[in-house]
Formats: C-alpha cells, sequence, structure tokens
C-alpha cells in the first residue's frame, strides 16, 4: 500500500491545526482540523485558489448566518433556507469549493444558539488557523520531473515497437502484432499531459514547461503514425521499394529518443524519394493505387520527421540525463 504525499500532509496538517487551535483557546477546536483536510490540494496554484474560495465563502456564510440566526431564529429550517441562498451565491462569485469548508461554520454558530462578538473572532481565527495551515503544507509540491521522465521513457519503448513492427509488416506482412502498443501509447499521452498540467501548476512563475513541448510533438507524431497504418497496409510486398520503406523504419524504431537526428533521416527519406521517381510509369490500375499510397506515406513520414527536427531537446534531454543519474 503507496502513501501519497496528500495524504501525509493531511496527517501532520490537522492534528497541528487542532493543536494551535486548542492553544490559543478557540471554540470548536477540532473545526480547524476539519478545514484544514478540506484544504489540502494537488497543487499549488489549486492550493492558492481553494485558499481564497474557501476563506471567502467562510466569510459571507459567517455574514448570512448572523442575518438568518439572528432575525429568524435558531432552526433547522432556517438552516436549510440560508444554504438556499448562500449556495446560489458562492455559484455566482464562482467560489463553491468553499461550501464545505462555510458549512463547518455555518453548523458551529448554528449550533452555539447565539453570536457574541468574541465568538464570531473564534470561528474567524478557526478560518484562519484551518486554511492557513492547509496552504503552508502545500506550498512543498514533489518535484513530477522523474514521473514524466518515466513516461517519456516508456513512450518512447512503445513508439520503437509501433515503427518495428510496421517495418516487420512491410517486409514479411507479418500479422501477429496485436497493436497494444497503440492503446498504451493513447494512455500514456493523456497521463504525461495531467502530469504537466499538474506541474505547470506547482510552478506559478513559469510560463513554458519543456515537457509540454515534448509531448504535444509525440502526440502529433502519433497521429501521424495512425495515418500511416492504413498505407502500410497497402503495399504489396513484392514492391521493389518496399524492403527499402521496410529498413528505413527499422532505422527510426532505433532512433527514438529525445535527441535529434530527424535531419540525417530527412536526407535518407530524400534519397527514397529519389529512387520511387526512378522507378517505371504504373501500366495498370493496381499500380497506379500503389504508387499513390507510397507518395503519401512518404508524405507522413516527412511530416513525422520535420515534427521532430523542429523540436528543441535541450530541456528535456538534460532532466532526463539528471533523472539517470539520480537512478544510477
Amino acid at each position: 500500500m503507496k502513501i501519497g504525499y496528500r495524504t501525509i500532509k493531511t496527517a501532520i496538517g490537522t492534528p497541528l491545526a487542532i493543536s494551535v487551535a486548542q492553544l490559543l483557546g478557540v471554540t470548536n477546536f477540532v473545526s480547524a482540523g476539519i478545514l484544514t483536510i478540506l484544504c489540502i490540494q494537488p497543487s499549488r496554484k489549486q492550493s492558492f485558489l481553494s485558499a481564497w474560495n474557501r476563506f471567502s465563502a467562510c466569510i459571507i456564510a459567517t455574514i448570512y448566518s448572523f442575518i438568518f440566526f439572528e432575525t429568524i431564529g435558531y432552526n433547522p429550517l432556517v438552516v436549510g433556507l440560508m444554504l438556499a441562498v448562500f449556495i446560489p451565491t458562492t455559484v455566482y462569485l464562482n467560489i463553491t469549493q468553499g461550501i464545505a469548508t462555510s458549512s463547518v461554520i455555518i453548523l458551529n454558530l448554528y449550533s452555539a444558539s447565539y453570536m457574541s462578538f468574541s465568538f464570531l473572532v473564534d470561528q474567524f481565527l478557526l478560518i484562519i488557523i484551518g486554511v492557513g495551515i492547509g496552504l503552508l503544507l502545500n506550498l512543498y509540491m514533489p518535484s513530477l520531473d522523474k514521473k514524466l521522465t518515466e513516461k517519456q521513457m516508456l513512450l518512447e519503448e512503445n513508439f520503437q515497437v509501433v515503427l518495428f513492427e510496421i517495418a516487420q509488416y512491410i517486409r514479411n506482412k507479418n500479422i501477429d502484432w496485436d497493436g497494444k502498443e497503440i492503446t498504451k501509447i493513447q494512455e500514456l499521452l493523456e497521463e504525461a499531459h495531467d502530469l504537466v498540467e499538474r506541474d505547470q501548476e506547482n510552478h506559478l512563475l513559469r510560463n513554458r514547461h519543456p515537457f509540454r513541448d515534448y509531448f504535444n510533438m509525440r502526440e502529433r507524431q502519433f497521429e501521424l503514425l495512425q495515418r500511416m497504418l492504413p498505407l502500410v497496409t497497402k503495399l504489396p510486398k513484392q514492391y521493389s521499394i518496399s524492403e527499402k520503406i521496410a529498413n528505413f523504419f527499422e532505422g527510426l524504431s532505433n532512433a527514438v529518443h529525445p535527441g535529434n537526428t530527424a535531419i540525417l533521416y530527412l536526407e535518407e527519406l530524400e534519397e527514397l524519394r529519389k529512387t520511387f521517381d526512378d522507378e517505371d510509369l504504373p501500366t495498370s490500375r493496381e499500380e497506379f493505387e500503389t504508387r499513390a499510397n507510397l507518395f503519401r506515406l512518404l508524405h507522413e513520414i516527412e511530416q513525422y520527421l520535420l515534427l521532430k527536427k523542429k523540436f528543441k531537446t535541450s530541456d528535456v534531454s538534460s532532466k532526463r540525463s539528471k533523472i539517470k543519474k539520480r537512478l544510477e
């Protein structure tokens, strides 16, 4: 069983908030721990937004509680009536995250059955302690570079398999491949994009994220690979240039890494094009369709390589080398 950092923060923050509230002699000091639990978030950006939303909602809830309870009375029906007004207010102000937090304050005020100035100050302190400790704990966020590098390496391994299987199919019409790497690549890209978003939210002053560009590039390459697959199935095994294309894909499969060797393969692709142009003109409809599919395939390969050529590898490569050194 793995214990996540959010669990650890909750385990540390909850007793800390209760202890601070208790030391300050705050009424309903246990509620400070509840507020801290509700404030633990997966990223710094979400933490600041959550803290602001919860603090704002609690202040509004206190004002509404004073108006409704002191004007109408301390009655369960009044709690329902107040919530019917309070919740739409939070929706209008876009602070709905604070509904659960402010409900703690509302119920504290209801259970007390009175609202003296000192009791309101106590509730205000509860808000500051609970939300504040949650925010302070969320200032620490572990680096996601290791996880992102692992996703990168897994993605490249699956790209290598797909390219190699394409080469095998062109060479001998091998149909034993189950294509599971296609699904795996889709899953890895989705997971990687989620991690990039979370890591971006942990660096509030950083506009660009090196891994975002990398995974965007791989995603576009993956789209091109998917377009290549049906074209590859239409190439006849005996076609003279097929073996050269198979060798080309096999070479590509060995060159999937953060480094940029695309220009070398673009030059090799140009040689393939020249060979293709030197072929005799088609004499039948089947040969014409084969040449058309081959032309489209070469175009998709070129786009695949151009994406890699445009990608700047320095940031991602340096991070990867650092992670590898740590693992060693």
